[in-house]
Parts: structure tokens; sequence; C-alpha cells
């Protein structure tokens, strides 16, 4: 069992008591001492009223109650019972009745025996006691450390909370861990290591072995320091047991690190491939495109008539604007996946960012259906800029022939965890997608279908769009998530919490 004591932060620590272990404790070698004085009489006055003359059977019968009296009462309360019984079986029962004298040799040596043989049966059934009372409280230990074990392995396995429920169950005022700054070797031979601080708990810990009331090295890397009370031989068990705990879960922090190192590395190493890709392909082909353009303006010996040249200006500024937008879109990403991203949170109505964000795109590709009069968002202005940017691109590139519809929402039911929210739905007619695609659609370099939209060039886009706008989303509080189109399509719906007048 458990009980809570108040640790240094007003917290209660959970202090393990062992299961109670029943032994022979005060209160039965108190009874055994009675029935050792009452017994061994009683069966001489009952003999002596039923003119019982049987030495032999009432030696036995005396055996008896001393084995009665060590099961009862341990090993002295047994020994008085056989001290006192060979004294009146002499007494009352030999010959001479009467009389502490004994006339037959062997009947001394029938009384030694029993002595012998009484307190040799009460020996053996205090050890036997005492052997069961150590097993029990061994078993006992076992299941309180079996179930430690599990709450601490179920925590959230910072060394903190570890050293923590130590603190506690060991009634330790403070904990800390030590370290070997160069596991496994020493600054010079035969130096003693040099420590440093992994973690701690309770107040003022030690730092030091001499701050410390007790040290347990618990592996050649690791020490641990505790100041408090004494140490009981319970409590010496529980901390060697504590010891291999620790090792367990600081090479789990270890192996938890160097997965997400490994994770860091392959999702740095695609990003960088993609952007690689981008670079030599996306990249390249709108500048070659420029390229062209500007070289075909400068020859000095082709007079290009007014419409032609108005054309291939346009086709400068289209891919100059295209170059723009895929260099934003790699920015952008870069600033997401390295937790960068600072919203500038103010109350913004959706209709506000709709004439920056849809620059560019034909008109007659939109239908804007904002109803009015609804309350604004907590965005920053140009984050949702590019966020509806880039989904209105998306939805224009891969539903060519459909029109793109705006509207917005709010009202109950549209929530955010515990606070109101509004909607921007942006709703194409296109092809649509499969649960699989929409699942892979916000992640980084991803392009629907692999391929661009039909009648679109292959300078396109980089597969950055959608994840832009998802992390903008979750950077400004909000969600980006997708729905298929009633009729087919797909349904973009950008979900921010209502503008109470405060950034939470």
């Amino acid at each position: 069992m458990a009980a809570p004591v108040a640790d240094s932060n007003g917290e209660d620590a959970v202090l393990l008591r062992l299961p109670p272990v029943r032994g022979i404790g005060k209160g039965r070698v108190v009874t055994g001492l009675v029935l050792a004085l009452l017994l061994p009489p009683a069966v001489e006055f009952l003999a002596t009223v039923l003119n019982f003359r049987n030495f032999a059977m009432i030696m036995l019968l005396q055996l008896a109650v001393a084995v009665a009296v060590a099961a009862i009462g341990g090993l002295w309360p047994a020994v008085v019972a056989a001290v006192l019984g060979s004294f009146l079986l002499n007494y009352f029962s030999a010959d001479p009745v009467g009389s502490l004298s004994i006339a037959d040799p062997t009947t001394l040596f029938t009384l030694v025996v029993f002595l012998a043989v009484a307190c040799g049966v009460a020996l053996a059934v205090g050890l036997a006691s005492r052997r069961a009372q150590e097993a029990a409280r061994s078993e006992a230990e076992a299941t309180a450390l079996s179930e430690l074990a599990l709450r601490i392995l179920s925590s959230d396995g910072s060394l903190e909370t570890f050293l923590e429920k130590v603190r506690g169950n060991l009634g330790m005022e403070a904990v800390t861990l030590l370290g070997s700054v160069a596991p496994g070797t020493s600054a010079m031979p035969g130096a003693a290591p040099a420590w440093q601080v992994l973690a701690s708990a309770g107040p003022n810990p030690p730092v030091t072995h001499a701050a410390a009331d007790h040290a347990a090295v618990v592996d050649p890397q690791y020490t641990l320091l505790l100041r408090g009370g004494p140490m009981s031989a319970q409590r010496q068990r529980l901390l060697a047991a504590f010891g291999a705990f620790v090792v367990a879960v600081r090479e789990r922090q270890q192996l938890v690190k160097s997965r997400r190192d490994n994770v860091r590395l392959s999702e740095g190493n695609k990003m960088r491939t993609s952007i690689l890709r981008a670079v030599s392909h996306d990249l390249r082909t709108p500048l070659a495109g420029i390229k062209l353009a500007v070289s075909s303006l400068r020859q000095e010996d082709v007079d290009f008539p007014p419409e032609v040249e108005r054309e291939l200006l346009e086709t400068i500024e289209e891919y100059a604007d295209r170059l723009d937008h895929l260099v934003d879109n790699l920015l952008d990403m870069s600033r997401i996946t390295a937790d960068a991203v600072n919203p500038l949170l103010t109350g913004i109505m959706w209709a506000e960012v709709l004439p920056q964000a849809l620059r560019g795109v034909p008109a007659g590709h939109l239908r804007n259906e904002l109803p009015p009069n609804l309350p604004p968002v907590q965005a920053d202005a140009g984050m949702l800029e590019r966020v509806v940017a880039n989904i209105v691109e998306n939805a224009v590139k891969y539903a060519p022939e459909s029109d793109v519809v705006l509207t917005a929402r709010t009202g109950a039911g549209i929530t955010l965890g515990d606070r109101p929210a509004g909607e921007l739905r942006i709703v194409d007619h296109g092809r649509g997608m499969g649960r699989e695609e929409v699942l892979t659609m916000f992640q980084p370099f991803q392009r629907f279908g692999d391929s661009p939209a039909p009648g679109h060039s292959a300078g396109g886009g980089i597969g950055l769009g959608l994840a832009v706008a998802k992390g903008f989303s979750e950077a400004m509080g909000g969600r980006l998530a997708a729905e298929p189109t009633p009729g087919g399509g797909l349904t973009m719906v950008v979900t921010l919490p209502l503008w109470t007048g405060d950034a939470q």
C-alpha cells in the first residue's frame, strides 16, 4: 500500500509501504507465555484428577503442549513450556511422586530427551516462522517493486519525474543523478571521474558527494546522491532496484533522442533532395522562359510588333511572379520546419484578405459568396493571405473547368477546443481526391498525381502550397482540413478562432 507525504512544492509524493506481513508479534509472544505457564500444570492437574499414571502418555501430552506453544508464541514461550513441563513431569508423574528426585536413571534420561526434543521442536518452529516471514516480505517487496516499475515506465519518461518518484518512495528530501562527463574514461589514468548533474528532485538537491547523506553507485556511469533520513535495509533494497530503473530510463531517453535525431536527419535529407529537385527543374523552367523572352527582345535585327513585345513582357512578368511565389513557399516552409513562425495575431475579417490573396487569379474562375457582417477571426493578415492564395491557386490549377466558390460561416458547432471559431470554405468541383491522396496532400513536395494539371506547364509548382497553408493555419491557432464536395470535387476548410480582443 502507499501513503501520500507532502513534498517541497506542496504536492503529494507517494511513499512506498509494503503490504503488512503477518508474523509472531508481541501479542502472540505474550499469549504464548501465558499458555506456557497454564497448559503444562493443566495437563498434570487433569492426569492427577483422573488418576492417570501412564508416564509416557503424559510426557507426550507435555510435548504436544510445547509444540502448540511454539506454534503460537515462538521459541522462548516454547522453551518455558518445555522446562516447566519437565519439572512437572518429574514432580507429579515420575517416581518418587511428589519429589524432584529421580529413582530410576532411565526416567532421568527420558526427561532429558523430552526437554531436548521440546526445545528442538520450539527452535525449529521459530526458525520456520522467521523464514516464512522473510519469504512473505520478499514476495511483498517484489510485488510492490513490480507495481512501482509499471508506474514509472508508464510516466512521461523524464529523469525528473523518475527522481521525484525515487525521492517520494524512499522518503528522502532530495535526490540528484550524477553522470560521468566522459563515460567509461577518466581525464587521467587512475584519476577520479568527473561528474555532472543530469537531473534532480526536491529542494536544495546535493550536487557533490560531500553534501549528500547517502550515495549509491548504480552504474559505472551514474551515481545517485540522496539527502534525508537514515536508510533502512528495506530502503537500501529499494535503492538497488531504483538503480536498475535509472539506467533503463536513461538508456530509453538516449534511444528516443537517437531515433528523433535519425528522423530529423531523414526529413532533412528528404527536404534537401526535394529542394534540389525543385531548383533543378521547377525553378529552372521559369528562368528559361524569362531568358528566352529577354533574349528575343534584345535581338537588334528583329523588329517585333507591339503586340508581340507586349506578349513577351507579359511572359517575363508571369514567370517572374511564378519564381517569386516558388521562392516564397520555399522560405515559408523552411520557417515552418524550423519552428520560426511568429504570427502577429489581430482581428481580421475574411473579406479583408481576399484582394491581396486573389491577385492574379482570373476573376472568371472565382465566386465570392461570403455573407456580410461575419465576426472577425484571430489571424495574422500576411499569413492568412498566403493561406488563401495557396489554396485558391491549388483549386484553380487542378479544377480548371470549375468555378472556385468562397464562402464562410460561424455559429454553434464551429469550435477550436473550447473556443468559438469561424470557417472559410474554398469549394471546387474538380475530380476530387481519394482518401489516401487526402492523407498525403498536406505533406511538403507532394503534387497531385505527381504531374501538372491538364493545360498547365510542368513548372507550375513544387508541392509546397498546401503544406505552407497548413503550417500557417496551425501557427495562427487554427486548422486546415479537406473534405469532399457534394457532387464531386474538394472543399478546403480553414478554421480560425474568433477574435476576442486578446491574442490567446
